[in-house]
């Protein structure tokens, strides 16, 4: 995947692959990343090559962190533009979500770039019509700053209204650092503190020395 600055419609050609429309491209492009990881914490941007991912490519896309929690599309699949209706490079990834969920993806967004973390989103449209899944994996600049990512959106069903827009239904998010354990990020009930348990009072006395003894007390009744 590249982008010639000079040349906007270059950003475009790595739609002229096809893709079959299944979630198994998710599972492509994360198998990409992590080959390029290998033993380093995250590849690099410029590691990326649209040919490692070629059955996947319309439904890819890379961000660049811009603000806290925000990111926008620097390249996009044909996909992304289909669910939009119009181009969507320059746009924030947010414009495929709900109002209501857009607070809760930026939020997860941000712990993505700064934790570092992989995130998978489960989705589904307004309508209820379409599921969609979402991978995103974060990257570095050559800056060496954990400011790029690249993602996969895959849907499927009825995506007839342009713009179509998704609720979040679930967010895993699985920290890098080795050992860590994958959070799901649906919202939990509150859960009671446990009772603490009283901790008696003991009491050390001495007779002339540091050798501590138990002394008896007699009382009368």
């Amino acid at each position: 995947m590249y982008e010639h600055p000079k040349d906007p419609q270059n950003i475009v050609k790595l739609n002229d692959f096809h893709a079959h429309h299944s979630f198994s491209a998710i599972a492509q492009v994360e198998a990409y990343w992590e080959g390029l990881r290998q033993d380093r914490l995250l590849p690099k941007r410029s590691d990326i090559d649209p040919r490692g991912i070629e059955a996947a490519l319309e439904y890819a896309f890379i961000l660049e962190r811009v603000a806290p929690g925000v990111a926008r599309m620097r390249i996009a699949g044909s996909h992304l533009s289909d669910l939009m209706g119009m181009e969507v490079r320059g746009m924030p990834i947010t414009a495929f979500l709900s109002t209501e969920s857009r607070r809760r993806f930026s939020d997860t967004l941000e712990e993505l770039f700064s934790t570092p973390a992989v995130g998978t989103l489960a989705l589904r449209n307004e309508t209820g019509a379409a599921e969609g899944r979402m991978v995103l994996l974060p990257l570095k600049s050559d800056m060496g700053d954990v400011t790029r990512m690249l993602g996969c959106f895959v849907t499927k069903g009825d995506i007839a209204a342009d713009p179509c827009r998704f609720n979040i239904e679930d967010i895993q998010v699985r920290p890098l650092m080795a050992q860590q354990p994958v959070f799901d990020r649906a919202p939990q009930p509150p859960v009671a503190d446990a009772p603490k348990a009283q901790r008696p009072v003991r009491q050390q006395c001495t007779d002339g020395g540091s050798v501590p003894y138990l002394r008896l007390v007699k009382s009368d009744s």
